[in-house]
């Protein structure tokens, strides 16, 4: 038997239940402010990086298709963590309602969405550093925010919450700011330009990075066995959470593009030439990360104060969801370990500062492997792909534990059941197609990122889960 982890957690599926607890410490504000912290990141930087595949009447419809799969989604999801308030989240309700194989399926792709999630936003933020530090590494910088953040929360659940709480609130205002410096001058002809109308094509291929508002919000449901009162805080985290985030992205989204058209916040001023017939993309322009500064210079010069103030906050964003995500990584990672379906030292938590110690260390040592190894954008990719598997398999446990446990204490049931769960079901599958179609067989860092993704499942499979339950079974 593994030490802290009963026998039977490594041979029961539904042992896990059993497994040592966290301490219950967060409150309602805790988990809004965790569900925020950890999604922020998104508003600033990535979608954007859509508006080339389709223009910005097709990214408008796919944010619109992205936040109703999140709604249905959540509200579909709270249900489960109302009824099973445990660390593991969606691999939890996986192996409880669709048994030991599809519940690790489940585990590696959450495992996958917040272990590679962190790395990916430490390398946008060592990169921000850099334009404030120059001649310091960007790489070096995003080890320094990964160490320090993932010392954060080994720390104590309570200093990491409390500092996303407050990262979190100087975050959101800093976007709230800028909604309100560039929302009178949004102007409809740059969010539909004459000419211009939404395809069929344009939207399939937007949906992926629309997603990018909304990513990892499920990871308040990692939260839940450490709420003081899960079966109420956790729908109120989470509901709170996704309205913020609605609004927040909405303004973002709409105030972005209208300031000067979809164009001026993809490519810098350099690579945009003003022709008789409007804006022309340079050839070989490189799109940018940074699309909040230049939808603020549209306004303000960039030594204007407040233009200074938003670019200069702007990297609040970045360490919020760090420090979130990483706090629902090491809680995914954990719930494996005491599964039995990693190896046991990951599911131990520390004596004293009851925190899962060894699945941040495991976590922290591939973000700086993944950091040295690959791309911002390879990462990123990563992540959602995991993400969208878990949201499709999630939404299968949902239907199936309603079936199989009807007498299961649910304080919370989803709304239009079975519609929203299947229609989160649905969209999260299309999205995941439109990743695929995307990237699958194409040279360069998508291509290999995605080759490491499944490889890292594979070996997963043969080096865990086969000598475990295969023999078992």
């Amino acid at each position: 038997m593994t030490a802290g982890v009963p026998a039977a957690a490594e041979t029961n599926p539904a042992a896990i239940d059993s497994a040592p607890h966290l301490e219950r410490r967060l409150g309602p504000w805790s988990l809004w402010g965790l569900g925020v912290g950890y999604v922020i990141s998104g508003e600033y930087f990535g979608w954007n990086l859509g508006l080339p595949q389709g223009g910005a009447a097709s990214l408008l419809i796919a944010f619109g298709l992205a936040t109703t799969m999140y709604v249905a989604f959540v509200l579909s999801y709270v249900e489960l963590a109302c009824a099973i308030p445990r660390a593991g989240g969606g691999f939890t309700y996986a192996l409880r309602g669709l048994g030991p194989f599809a519940g690790w399926m489940t585990g590696i792709a959450q495992a996958v969405e917040f272990v590679f999630a962190p790395p990916a936003i430490a390398m946008a933020t060592g990169a921000y550093a850099a334009l404030w530090l120059p001649g310091w590494d960007p790489r070096g910088m995003a080890i320094l925010a990964m160490t320090m953040f993932t010392a954060l929360n080994m720390w104590g659940v309570r200093q990491a919450a409390l500092f996303e709480l407050v990262v979190a609130l100087f975050a959101m205002g800093e976007l709230a700011l800028f909604i309100g410096v560039t929302g009178p001058y949004v102007r409809v002809e740059n969010l539909f330009p004459a000419g211009e109308s939404a395809t069929f094509a344009g939207v399939f291929a937007s949906l992926p990075f629309a997603i990018w508002f909304y990513l990892a919000i499920e990871g308040v449901a990692n939260a839940a066995e450490e709420a003081r009162n899960p079966q109420r805080d956790v729908l109120l985290g989470f509901g709170w959470a996704l309205a913020t985030l609605v609004v927040l992205a909405g303004g973002v989204l709409i105030c972005a593009i209208g300031v000067g058209g979809w164009e001026r916040i993809v490519y810098v001023p350099g690579d945009l030439l003003t022709t008789s017939t409007g804006l022309t993309i340079r050839e070989g322009a490189t799109p940018s990360d940074s699309p909040l500064p230049l939808a603020i210079a549209q306004v303000y010069s960039a030594s204007h104060p407040l233009y200074q103030l938003l670019v200069g906050v702007g990297g609040l964003g970045l360490i919020c969801s760090l420090n979130g995500i990483l706090f629902a990584a090491g809680r995914a990672v954990m719930a494996m370990g005491q599964s039995g379906m990693l190896p046991g030292i990951l599911g131990r938590i520390h004596a004293t500062r009851h925190t899962p110690v060894p699945a941040l260390a495991l976590n922290w040592l591939l973000g700086v492997m993944a950091i040295l190894l690959l791309d911002t954008a390879g990462l990123i990719t990563l992540s959602a792909m995991g993400g969208l598997v878990l949201y499709v398999l999630s939404m299968e446990a949902l239907v199936r534990l309603r079936t199989r446990e009807p007498d299961l204490p649910r304080p919370f049931r989803a709304p239009f059941y079975p519609l929203f769960p299947r229609l989160a079901q649905l969209l999260a599958g299309v999205i995941l197609a439109a990743m695929l179609w995307q990237n699958l067989g194409r040279e360069g860092p998508w291509w290999k990122s995605l080759s490491a993704m499944f490889g890292a499942i594979n070996l997963l499979a043969v080096a865990v889960y086969s000598p475990r339950w295969l023999r078992a079974r």
